[in-house]
């Protein structure tokens, strides 16, 4: 059985005896400690070996605390710090939580047991994050990404961009058509990220009413307002250290979105009906159905607060745009039905799918979920059938905007065609209809790759 990697701690400090004191803290954990006397001498270290977590000391000659985290936050490197700080600096500390991402600060002179519990925790945070990085690294494989399932170009676009933001603290604003995924993608973001470890939580701004959400958002005092007969924790305070969801962020009222934004800016938020502030760490994706750009030009959302939000901007692909996705996408969720309703469902049948290829989906995947789940219920086992389609599937929504189709979306062929024509038209139909992708165009007629290549060829 292969040994466990020794937990190292770094242990920075121009002090030679608060250096070797904190080191026989760490010692008494069961930690290894490592020793430099400045910042200079721990990037050199941290260059050649991976550490656990960084107990700095605030205030060094040659590089201090304070311009060790910087270095370490330009170069990516998200080693957790414990701060330093002597009486009377904890504002600065504090600053530097906020700001350079230090893992906690601690007052001297250093505790013990309260060394002991910061180190377990920022250990614990580090080793989250390595698995969240290798995770990230092997989530890209072709056709998924966590919870989400696409091989479509356009969906792989959308899972490198998810990668590449993941593991940067900047906000994501992602935007597409409802049922598009839009919070499978958030959740996402948060498992690669760093904070995974950290709470993700969700809040829908156009599921509460007006003078609800602030309390939502930022917490209230006992007696803030009638009927507030106790403290609440608004949602910024328990995604602290995580991920905090904004859904429909264009119907937030306006006057909220200034208050959303001073907080965004200063990192701090007041309850309703409190006289201090309190000081959040938390990482903001927010999404909206609406297209970002018009809806600033409508007043729905403020221009400084799009600005503050559209740092890295997603958009999720309408289901009718990436139809070659279907079958991974029907395999995936009728997985999940099977394990949800304890049905034993196989798959559908061609023709079933065929029926999904030809379908507009205005409801995108939560439409495709919602079909399948009913038709699984339904047949508890064996192949789904075209019988057990709803009967609504396929009915042309009259209610909703229809794109602009693209030409191979109705099969025709010429009048007086042959057999032969009109099976070559109908196969290269199907081939525009999922990007001229061979391997499934033969699943979905029934045929094998030889035979659809010689047909295609003919």
């Amino acid at each position: 059985m292969a040994e466990l990697e020794p937990i190292k701690i770094l242990v920075v400090d121009d002090d030679r005896e608060q250096r070797d004191a904190v080191c026989a803290m760490v010692a008494m954990k069961g930690y290894l400690a490592e020793q430099a006397e400045h910042g200079e001498e721990a990037l050199e270290k941290l260059g050649s070996t991976a550490f656990n977590a960084i107990v700095t000391d605030l205030f060094m000659p040659i590089l201090d605390g304070a311009q060790l985290l910087r270095t370490l936050l330009e170069r990516g490197d998200l080693t957790p710090a414990i701060v330093l700080t002597g009486f009377g600096d904890i504002s600065h500390a504090v600053s530097i939580v906020h700001d350079l991402g230090a893992f906690w600060f601690l007052e001297k002179p250093v505790q013990p047991p309260i060394l002991h519990a910061l180190l377990e925790r920022a250990v614990r945070h580090e080793s989250l994050a390595r698995e969240a990085a290798m995770l990230q690294r092997q989530a890209g494989y072709h056709g998924a990404l966590l919870d989400m399932v696409g091989e479509s170009q356009a969906m792989q676009q959308v899972f490198a961009l998810i990668q590449r933001v993941a593991s940067s603290t900047a906000s994501v604003l992602i935007s597409g058509e409802s049922g598009t995924g839009k919070e499978l993608a958030a959740r996402a973001i948060h498992r690669l990220s760093p904070r995974a470890g950290g709470p993700f939580v969700a809040i829908n701004c156009a599921a509460l009413p007006e003078h609800l959400i602030e309390s939502e958002l930022f917490g209230h005092e006992r007696g803030a307002f009638t009927g507030a007969l106790a403290r609440r924790i608004g949602c910024f305070e328990q995604a602290h250290r995580g991920t905090l969801f904004l859904d429909e962020i264009t119907e937030m009222p306006v006057g909220t979105q200034a208050k959303l934004l001073r907080v965004l800016q200063d990192g701090k938020i007041r309850r309703l009906g409190g006289s201090s502030e309190t000081l959040v760490d938390v990482r903001i994706v927010a999404a909206t159905n609406r297209q970002p750009e018009k809806a600033v030009q409508e007043k729905r959302l403020r221009e400084d607060l799009y600005y503050r939000l559209n740092v890295f901007q997603i958009v999720m692909p309408p289901l009718r745009y990436r139809k070659e996705d279907l079958i991974s996408l029907v395999d995936a969720l009728i997985k999940d039905m099977n394990d949800k309703h304890d049905c034993k469902v196989e798959g559908i049948s061609n023709d079933v799918l065929a029926r999904f290829m030809l379908h507009s989906w205005p409801g995108n995947v939560r439409e495709l979920r919602n079909a399948l789940e009913r038709m699984v219920i339904g047949a508890g086992s064996g192949m789904l059938q075209l019988q057990q389609l709803p009967p609504t599937l396929g009915v042309p929504q009259m209610h909703l905007p229809a794109p602009e189709p693209p030409p191979s979306s109705v099969f025709q062929f010429r009048e007086g065609a042959t057999l032969d024509e009109v099976e070559r038209a109908y196969i290269q139909f199907t081939l525009n209809q999922i990007g001229n992708n061979k391997r499934r165009a033969a699943k979905i007629l029934g045929i094998g790759e030889r035979t659809l290549h010689s047909r295609v060829a003919d």
